[in-house]
């Protein structure tokens, strides 16, 4: 028996993701099996995660983003992810407002679409709130008001280095490097500090290096694996740099995929700037993926 998939494919600053629009609620989430098949980039459709957007009646929020990882896991909340949310349902003619609210499981989320000269949009800035430093929120273990900020941590092989904890609604250790990120072996260090036994749901892991006011940012994702750009990550590593002094209050994070801009308002609201792109519509049908 056949289980046809239609989505549309899209990615923010490299960040790609397998988009389900659901309106009606029709198809249901897919299992974690399901999800982590069609992510599968040799055998799938290829993507950091997948994303169904389905509607609700949510006090703020005319939609649902229901995002799992590309290992099937659930996530709280995905920056570059909700971008292309707003893109999509632009794209789809669902919605023509510049401004909308879509539920997370980190809560109600605001978008401004920007419109170009011939209506496309293509850049989307998300309220992302604001971030949280308490273990107890993070979560990360230890005395749950007490914050993790410019502290040293061994991350392996006898090296310690600077590093803070941050919530953005889903949990980050940022680990400042002394040098371009592209020298760090994140494929050896990310799992390791993802799973570290601080952080009982796992966390996102950000190696920084900031130069010229610039945030040069490398992330192994929770569930997913380094990916090419991270807007959750984004916020946290500005953050944190901005804690440190390092960085103003409004700045540019350098990933592999490109760059997003991150500003810190006086009001404590982190809001997030870049780009979200259709890459391509198609169908699979579940039933011929292989499992994975």
């Amino acid at each position: 028996m056949s289980r046809p998939l239609e989505f549309a494919k899209y990615q923010g600053t490299g960040n790609d993701f397998v988009m389900v629009l659901d309106l009606n609620d029709d198809r249901g989430p897919l299992s974690s099996d399901d999800v982590a098949a069609v992510c599968d980039r040799r055998t799938g459709v290829g993507a950091d995660g997948v994303i169904r957007v389905v509607r609700t009646d949510d006090e703020g929020a005319s939609f649902f983003m229901d995002y799992a990882n590309a290992d099937g896991s659930e996530a709280e909340m995905c920056g570059n992810g909700i971008r292309c949310v707003g893109v999509l349902l632009h794209d789809q003619g669902v919605v023509d407002a510049t401004s909308l609210g879509v539920l997370t499981r980190a809560g109600v989320k605001r978008l401004t679409l920007h419109p170009e000269v011939d209506g496309r949009v293509t850049r989307v800035s998300v309220s992302m709130g604001t971030p949280n430093f308490t273990r107890a929120a993070i979560p990360m273990h230890g005395p749950a008001w007490e914050t993790f900020l410019g502290q040293p941590f061994e991350i392996g092989g006898g090296l310690t280095l600077t590093t803070s904890a941050v919530s953005m609604g889903n949990p980050h250790l940022v680990v400042f490097v002394d040098g371009d990120p592209a020298t760090v072996h994140v494929s050896h260090v990310g799992p390791a500090l993802e799973r570290h036994e601080l952080f009982p749901e796992h966390t996102n892991v950000e190696f920084v290096y900031v130069h010229d006011d610039v945030v040069h940012a490398r992330v192994w994702e929770r569930g997913s694996g380094e990916t090419r750009a991270c807007g959750s990550g984004a916020c946290a590593a500005a953050v944190a740099a901005n804690e440190a002094g390092l960085v103003p209050a409004k700045t540019i994070v350098r990933f592999p995929g490109g760059d997003v801009e991150v500003e810190r308002r006086d009001d404590g609201e982190v809001v997030l700037t870049g780009d979200a792109l259709r890459v391509f519509e198609g169908s699979v049908d579940l039933e011929e993926l292989p499992a994975p």
